[in-house]
């Protein structure tokens, strides 16, 4: 069987049969482990540590919600940190950020993972302890060397937004 490799010529994981194990710390044991809710799910849902009374986000304040995992990202893969699909219709918060980006090396005691959201409406919003805002992708990548050139090789494609496929104001 051919399989695809990496850039550095080592096999790339097929995620139908091997599965990388990832080390996992729970900062507080009361709270569960991050969980995939379906089979075919590609994040896992985090959790947030936050006290028994809930974390309050102030009308149109950004804030860290710590989501109670450090874990050590495998070599060749970036941890992706992204909000649930329901997150802004379900509440006033957005991740502030798009996603947040876990590199392999940011796993010490004190490297808990955390999303950053940022409350979109004019009220207070309270986030409760064990509330899934976010997930946790693992996506293969691999550095690159850059090569600096004079010139580009192409023509200019012509900017942001240039093949349309947006309404007009």
């Amino acid at each position: 069987m051919n399989r695809i490799r990496r850039a550095d010529g080592k096999p790339m994981h097929d995620c139908s049969n091997e599965k990388p194990v990832v080390k996992v710390k729970r900062v507080d044991l009361d709270l569960p482990l991050p969980q995939y809710k379906t089979p075919g799910a590609c994040g896992c849902d985090l959790y947030a540590r936050v006290p028994e009374e809930g974390q309050f986000i102030g009308p149109h304040e950004t804030v860290v919600i710590p989501c109670n995992v450090i874990v050590k990202i495998p070599e060749g893969y970036v941890g992706i940190v992204a909000g649930r699909s329901s997150l802004p219709l379900k509440t006033p918060l957005i991740v502030a950020n798009g996603v947040g980006i876990i590199d392999q090396d940011f796993c010490g005691e004190s490297d808990e993972i955390g999303i950053v959201v940022y409350n979109r409406s004019d009220k207070e919003y309270i986030v409760r302890r064990g509330d899934r805002l976010g997930q946790l992708l693992f996506v293969q990548m691999t550095r690159v060397l850059f090569e600096e050139v004079e010139h580009m090789d192409e023509e200019s494609r012509g900017g942001y937004g240039s093949t349309g496929g947006y309404g007009t104001l």
